[in-house]
């Protein structure tokens, strides 16, 4: 196993399985050496993480959100790597995060909601983790989740 496996343990993260997906979509798709993630919204409790940012959630708890949306989007990643015969070794690099928090109008700490995502993937990946990223404000998300964030990357 690849040591990415030994700082997951470590950080006590166990990878969920792959999802199913909700809706008539694939959860990745490759093309070259590029993975699409498609979007993941947080759960908690095995449920859709539910709120607004600036209403009914601060931004520490959105913040949270987007690391759990982390850990099922390595789950993801995992899985579409297994089934290639390969491992979360082959992560050359996260190219691009994508996320969209559920906020009010007048919340704009989307960014630092997002990087509950980035900075576990900094943490897990290390420079290979480091990626470009948007992070927008939306009026709702699929289920009410609170967040959700789509991923790309590039493996061997």
């Amino acid at each position: 196993m690849h040591p990415i496996y030994d700082k997951l343990q470590s950080l006590r993260i166990e990878l969920p399985p792959l999802s199913i997906p909700a809706a008539a979509y694939l959860p990745y798709v490759q093309t070259g050496q590029l993975l699409f993630l498609s979007g993941h919204i947080a759960k908690k409790d095995g449920k859709a993480w539910v709120g607004q940012l600036g209403k009914t959630m601060d931004t520490a708890e959105g913040k949270l959100a987007a690391r759990a949306i982390a850990v099922d989007l390595m789950g993801t990643l995992h899985a579409a790597l297994t089934a290639l015969g390969k491992d979360l070794g082959a992560v050359k690099r996260i190219v691009k995060v994508m996320s969209l928090v559920n906020s009010t109008a007048d919340f704009t700490e989307q960014h630092l909601v997002t990087n509950g995502c980035s900075e576990l993937l900094g943490e897990v990946f290390g420079a290979a983790g480091l990626h470009a990223r948007s992070a927008f404000g939306v009026a709702q998300i699929p289920m009410g989740a609170c967040v959700e964030i789509e991923l790309i990357a590039e493996i061997d």
